[in-house]
């Protein structure tokens, strides 16, 4: 019998993001997207965190103490923000080309920050209060896998934060047809048959025993941008626990 590998990274994925490492701080670069994607994102992420550990809200340092971890962390663009939230930071990344380019700028910022180009899979640390990957799942080998190992990583107390696009054709016109055209997204960044519907996420972590309570959709509004929405046909955030009982 065949031994299951020891990694869900697609080396295909890791190459086509590592050519990116280079401009990936810069807002009018080839992760234009991502810096408009990112504070809605932070913003989901704050709230999420003030209801989990609501004994630190209203603060500037809402995880002082606690542990995070980002897979899939590109070269910062959250986990400096975590790390300035009070966290120790851990960040994961299959290129080697990110990584270099997230400790330089990380450095820059003054910021401590535990970089890594290792596999969730092979880390060996775990108990993270936070987990977060966003917009990762779509890319990996095995969506069933990471997600588990997602989970192995958290705390009993955890928090799991995850946003990746929905498979619907808006998606599909969005992201792809005009995305991946016009709209200032890497041609070739995304395989819409790879996305997963929120139903198809939250199976793969209830799975893994957690329990889902968020799911909210990212929207764009032509007068503010990308907004938090319920409406969840291009992209959502979801947030997970572990189950009780």
């Amino acid at each position: 019998m065949a031994s299951k590998p020891t990694t869900t990274i697609d080396p295909r994925e890791a190459a086509h993001f590592g050519t990116m490492a280079a401009d990936w701080w810069d807002p009018h670069g080839s992760s234009a997207m991502l810096h408009k994607l990112n504070p809605v994102r932070l913003h989901y992420i704050r709230n999420a965190i003030d209801h989990h550990w609501p004994q630190g809200s209203g603060g500037f340092r809402p995880l002082a103490g606690k542990r995070a971890i980002d897979v899939g962390c590109g070269a910062g663009l959250l986990a400096e923000p975590l790390a300035r939230m009070g966290a120790a930071v851990t960040a994961l990344d299959a290129a080697e080309e990110n990584i270099a380019v997230a400790r330089a700028h990380a450095d820059r910022q003054g910021l401590a920050i535990d970089y890594r180009a290792t596999p969730v899979e092979q880390l060996d640390a775990s108990g993270f209060d936070l987990v977060t990957s966003m917009e990762v799942i779509e890319h990996v080998a095995d969506p069933a896998a990471f997600a588990a190992a997602l989970v192995a990583k958290l705390a009993p107390d955890g928090l799991l934060i995850m946003s990746t696009p929905n498979r619907t054709p808006l998606s599909r016109l969005a992201m792809i047809t005009v995305g991946e055209s016009i709209g200032g997204i890497p041609k070739g960044t995304h395989d819409w048959h790879k996305f997963l519907q929120p139903a198809e996420l939250a199976k793969l972590l209830e799975d893994a025993g957690m329990e889902i309570t968020d799911v909210t959709g990212i929207s764009f509004d032509p007068r503010y941008g990308f907004t938090l929405s319920s409406n969840k046909a291009i992209n959502y955030l979801l947030t997970a626990r572990r189950r009780q009982g």
